[in-house]
């Protein structure tokens, strides 16, 4: 019989339907599972799912019955994927699952920095208000999202959609080109221009060895308008010291964070430290996790082991 092993059900959410495979198994679940716990957990089995639990290199050699992984996520850098080609391993990952989620946190982020809504909110808590004696005050600043410039790193069907709803607001929308390309299409503006001339940044690109770090203090150098910096992709993409740095240094004028380098954040991560700013809104990775995302997620996350087990390969990316 076919043994699968989910190594992390709590990263679902307790209102999701689990449904499970039609074919005849044996089903292991573990709400979460620590890296060190791994390679004990997925003894014997033919099928992991898994969303954040790692699978190196060592479970993998040492698993030869384990024929196919199943990520919960878009991103699968907590797979050693060369292991899994190596050992004939198939690892499938959902696609297309967050193209409305994100771009609408994406937006949130944005439109809560861009009109001082944490600020506003809190100076209502606080009884400002109540004190100002006529109708509105003008402690925060304000600016209509109608006629700046959005740059999108990252043009895959989020960051597209991301443009989608940019444009619609009446923002001129561009395109970043990799860094340190010469050659694009047309769809792209030079990585330079994106970075020097937007008042908006918003990144929507994965996180590889190529890209990490790819805003750093030379970029923030050389922001011209200011922008503000939202990122609901991967923490890893923007060095988080050098950003707090240019926050403090008025470089950018907001740091709008979904996602962290390390999550949940050590007490030692230095965007922890500025937390409390108005023009500072971080989020705990929710971005993806809106109920339809993540029951869309499940359904594709049991059609690739239903998939593979009938043969067919689904989203494939070993």
């Amino acid at each position: 019989m076919i043994k699968i092993v989910f190594l992390d059900r709590a990263t679902m959410g307790p209102d999701v339907d689990l449904t499970r495979p039609e074919f005849e198994h044996e089903w292991v679940e573990y709400d979460r599972t620590s890296p060190d716990q791994v390679a004990a957990r997925v003894e014997g089995a033919d099928i992991v799912i898994t969303n954040k639990a790692p699978i190196r290199a060592s479970t993998i050699a040492a698993q030869p019955q384990l024929k196919m992984i199943s990520v919960t996520a878009t991103g699968y850098d907590v797979i050693d994927v060369d292991a899994c080609r190596q050992h004939g391993v198939q690892v499938s990952n959902v696609r297309g699952y967050a193209k409305n989620t994100v771009p609408e946190h994406t937006f949130a982020l944005i439109l809560g920095l861009r009109r001082s809504l944490k600020a506003y909110v809190d100076d209502v808590i606080d009884g400002e208000w109540q004190r100002s004696n006529q109708f509105c005050f003008f402690n925060h600043p304000i600016s209509d999202l109608a006629g700046s410039r959005l740059g999108i790193i990252g043009a895959g069907s989020i960051g597209q959609s991301v443009g989608k709803i940019g444009s619609a607001f009446g923002m001129e929308v561009v395109y970043a080109a990799r860094k340190g390309e010469s050659r694009f299409g047309g769809l792209y503006t030079a990585w330079d221009e994106v970075i020097e001339t937007s008042d908006i940044l918003s990144i929507h690109a994965p996180l590889t060895d190529a890209t990490r770090n790819s805003i750093s203090r030379d970029e923030f150098s050389r922001m011209r308008q200011k922008p503000l910096l939202i990122n609901t992709a991967r923490g890893g993409f923007v060095d988080e010291q050098a950003v707090v740095d240019a926050l403090l240094a008025g470089q950018i004028s907001g740091i709008g964070f979904d996602v962290l380098s390390s999550e949940p954040p050590a007490a030692d991560n230095p965007l922890l430290s500025v937390q409390h700013r108005p023009d500072v809104l971080l989020t705990p990775h929710v971005g993806w996790a809106s109920r339809q995302a993540r029951q869309e997620v499940w359904r594709q996350a049991i059609e690739h082991v239903e998939a593979y087990v009938n043969g067919i390969h689904l989203n494939t990316v070993t």
